[in-house]
């Protein structure tokens, strides 16, 4: 799944190459993909491009005063055309979930893979008309956004900072592989209870969260997006990476397992040497 850092990358790569062109034909392929029907996705017809935004982990190309709204979710990603192919596209019978043809010849498909198809397109007036961007907690990276601001959303959050860090209504863009790395970097526990933690655990929390985003977007940075999800990978400590030897210290990487998705960890550096239990409601094995 991308996540702020990877659709950051996404946002400059597309926002220097699709503005001041025009958008000539969007097709939808998935039509389960599209959420939203007023405006009409044809009004993005001939409309020029003024510029490629991020909404936490939403990208938003803005055309005219339209804005094309779309979240990647789990299985999704972007494929660029320097020249965009002429084969005919049947529903059902390919990844693609929609494909934006411009002026110049480029475009650029949306694809899923898997079965279960969660990515979300949206064409709307106004950014915040999309739920999941109204909902949005704050940026992470945000300049106004300190460490007192962090510290106030965790007080009395008697909440695993695992799921606060993911939760998008709590802070905007970070999911299941950047928590695992920032936890990692901040050596916590990811069981640890948010309204639980002292000062110092907040700082050192706080200082892992902006040193980890702000790395990862810069390796994003001028990548296209044929390059982005190897580049995540590799960027990993400890996210997809059971098994394998934690960097720190040489212990082993961890998993917990979920219905659908999992977390990895390094038991000397975040949880003392214990190993956390293969249970979403699990506590630290004693």
């Amino acid at each position: 799944m991308p996540e702020m850092p990877e659709v950051q990358g996404l946002v400059e790569y597309l926002d220097g190459r699709l503005r001041g062109l025009e958008i000539t034909k969007v097709q939808v392929v998935a039509i389960a993909a599209l959420k939203t029907f007023d405006p009409p996705v044809q009004a993005l017809q001939g409309l020029t491009v003024r510029g490629t935004t991020r909404h936490g982990k939403f990208l938003d190309v803005t055309a005219g005063d339209i804005h094309l709204v779309f979240h990647l979710a789990k299985a999704g990603w972007l494929r660029w055309y320097d020249t965009l192919p002429t084969t005919v596209l049947k529903p059902g019978r390919t990844p693609i979930a929609l494909r934006v043809a411009l002026s110049d010849g480029s475009g650029f498909d949306l694809t899923e893979a898997g079965t279960k198809k969660s990515l979300a397109v949206s064409v709307v007036r106004d950014p915040t008309d999309v739920p999941g961007i109204a909902r949005l907690g704050p940026d992470p990276l945000d300049p106004g956004f300190g460490r007192d601001a962090f510290a106030a959303l965790l007080a009395g959050r008697r909440t695993q900072i695992k799921g606060v860090l993911r939760d998008q209504s709590i802070i905007a863009g970070v999911g299941n592989a950047y928590s695992d790395e920032i936890l990692h970097a901040a050596k916590m526990s990811p069981y640890a209870l948010a309204a639980s933690l002292e000062e110092a655990d907040v700082d050192r929390l706080y200082a892992a969260m902006i040193e980890t985003l702000t790395d990862a977007v810069a390796t994003a940075s001028g990548k296209p997006p044929a390059d982005l999800k190897d580049a995540k990978r590799r960027g990993m400590r400890v996210h997809g990476r059971r098994g394998e030897s934690c960097p720190v210290c040489g212990d082993e990487v961890r998993s917990v397992f979920f219905a659908d998705n999992s977390l990895e960890y390094c038991p000397t550096c975040q949880t003392g040497g214990k190993l956390l239990a293969d249970r979403r409601l699990s506590r630290l094995l004693k």
